[in-house]
């Protein structure tokens, strides 16, 4: 069964101690997919994708990695995969091009492959014209780039990415996000986990991970559908006032702020913009206006957020 798909996980977990970081968590992924992991800090996004590349030991339940059990074989494992960290883990000393000499040969990778490839990976990241600029010198982006090229040059099948953009301009996360588009393109099969919203829309599947547990998954369209209600867009000057107010009415399970507006999941399907807005009036809040949108993966997490997954 392990064969099957890129990657399996059937009631992945960990614990430490009494606490336990993922549970009993099961997914596949196809090769070549884009997978996106979405969650909040500690939600056991980041432990679970060390358990798929070997580096920690499953409390319980089986993982299949390129067809490997993470578990019974992790130097094999190593082999079919790279991972890129949360956290920069490059030589901040050395150049760019001693970075990723030094990779190539933590992988094993043949001289004359890694002469034929030197090259051709620098331009197509960009690295060429910095090849000789220490590490501790580029800007956030390149350094992701140079991550990046580090963690592909042996061709992995599999690719990890734990929030890989995390502190990168927007910018620089639309340019990462090509090179990840044109790897899948060629067969890289890539896991990331992201706290980006308009990151996870990129991805061809997501799911979403709330303390541990596997709350949700499926196509970006598809979680948004999900959604047990609809939602409203509210705007008012005293916008702070109107989202105490609203909190108060019967069947509105989330009010959230988005930039200068609200957001409204209502679940009960007779409380419509209109009625929404009578309440608000008969609140001393006049001329708020309330109109219906089409949810935003966004307004899942925070529904999934507020009730505790």
């Amino acid at each position: 069964m392990g064969q099957e798909c890129a990657i399996l996980a059937e009631g992945l977990t960990k614990k430490f101690g009494g606490f336990t970081a993922v549970d009993r968590i099961t997914f596949s992924i196809e090769r070549g997919e884009i997978f996106g992991f979405l969650g909040p800090n500690g939600a056991g996004k980041s432990t679970t994708i060390r358990m798929l590349c070997g580096i920690l030991k499953p409390t319980s339940g089986k993982a299949y990695v390129a067809g490997i059990d993470v578990e019974k074989d992790p130097d094999l494992l190593k082999m079919h995969i790279g991972y890129m960290s949360q956290k920069f883990s490059l030589y901040q000393d050395l150049t760019v091009e001693e970075n990723i000499v030094l990779y190539a040969g933590i992988y094993g990778t043949d001289n004359r492959i890694f002469k034929e490839k030197h090259n051709e990976l620098l331009n197509q990241l960009g690295l060429l014209k910095k090849r000789d600029m220490l590490t501790k010198d580029l800007p956030t982006g390149w350094k992701q780039r140079l991550s990046l090229a580090c963690a592909i040059f042996h061709d992995p099948d599999i690719l990890f990415l734990d929030e890989p953009t995390s502190g990168v301009d927007p910018e620089a996360r639309r340019e990462f996000w090509n090179l990840l588009y044109d790897l899948s393109s060629k067969g890289t099969t890539v896991l990331v986990t992201s706290h980006y919203m308009e990151e996870a829309e990129q991805c061809q599947r997501i799911g979403m991970i709330f303390d541990g547990k596997l709350a949700m998954k499926g196509t970006p369209k598809e979680i948004k559908e999900k959604i047990p209600g609809a939602i409203y867009e509210a705007e008012h000057p005293q916008i702070q006032k109107v989202s105490e107010a609203l909190k108060g009415i019967p069947g509105i399970a989330t009010v959230s702020p988005f930039g200068k507006s609200l957001h409204i999941l209502s679940t009960e399907p007779h409380l419509s913009a209109g009625i929404i807005a009578k309440s608000l009036e008969e609140k001393g809040l006049k001329k708020v206006s309330i109109r219906e949108i089409p949810p935003s993966l966004e307004d899942v997490f925070i529904y999934l957020f507020e009730r505790g997954s």
